[in-house]
């Protein structure tokens, strides 16, 4: 596992996230982030063309995978804003308290061990007015696919890098010490267990 998950694993996931159904989940949030920004699970920069390069001051692109960066750099020299490349797991952000300005998670938080302790991570770094920008997917509202995602999700987590199919995100957020103050959801195009979406607005709680 050790090979796929190094040289073939990155290649599918930058292949899937990068599907139509999910970049326009990209454009209705990342567009709205501001100043200095943490992206976690920042992969091979498919946020990047996003950005409104007008608002944003600096970009932390966090993610544990170099092989991951490694993909994104073309798209990385393209953008007018710095991008710094943070090689560390959401669990344990290497930044100051009150230090950004606005936190965006785009399908990141479905693989990461310890969700609740990353969300409060996030809420460590944001800045008392920061906000966190959020389109994962998650769990389903339909008993049939919901239980189609618990059967599933344990040889899914396996072969797709650790991605969950069945995270309660509204609950998780609460957990974590996060508000949230503007929410949408909708199944998106796609393979239904893996197509629920939640996008929306955080704040500290």
């Amino acid at each position: 596992m050790r090979l796929y998950d190094r040289f073939i694993l990155p290649r599918v996931v930058h292949f899937v996230c990068n599907l139509r159904p999910a970049m326009r989940q990209r454009a209705k949030v990342v567009p709205l982030a501001s100043g200095r920004v943490l992206e976690i699970g920042f992969g091979s920069g498919l946020n990047l063309p996003f950005y409104d390069s007008s608002k944003v001051q600096h970009v932390w692109a966090l993610d544990p995978s170099e092989e991951m960066w490694d993909l994104a750099r073309g798209k990385v020299r393209s953008v007018p804003f710095p991008v710094e490349f943070v090689k560390a797991p959401a669990e344990s952000v290497p930044l100051a308290d009150d230090t950004a300005d606005t936190v965006l998670t785009t399908y990141a938080l479905c693989t990461v061990p310890d969700v609740v302790g990353a969300l409060q991570q996030i809420k460590r770094v944001l800045k008392p007015a920061g906000l966190l920008l959020f389109c994962e997917h998650g769990e389903a509202p339909d008993e049939r696919t919901l239980r189609w995602q618990n059967r599933l999700n344990p040889v899914w987590k396996r072969l797709g890098g650790g991605c969950n199919l069945n995270r309660p995100i509204p609950s998780l957020l609460e957990k974590g010490g996060l508000q949230t103050v503007e929410m949408s959801t909708m199944y998106i195009p796609g393979w239904k267990p893996a197509c629920f979406n939640y996008w929306g607005i955080a704040i500290p709680s």
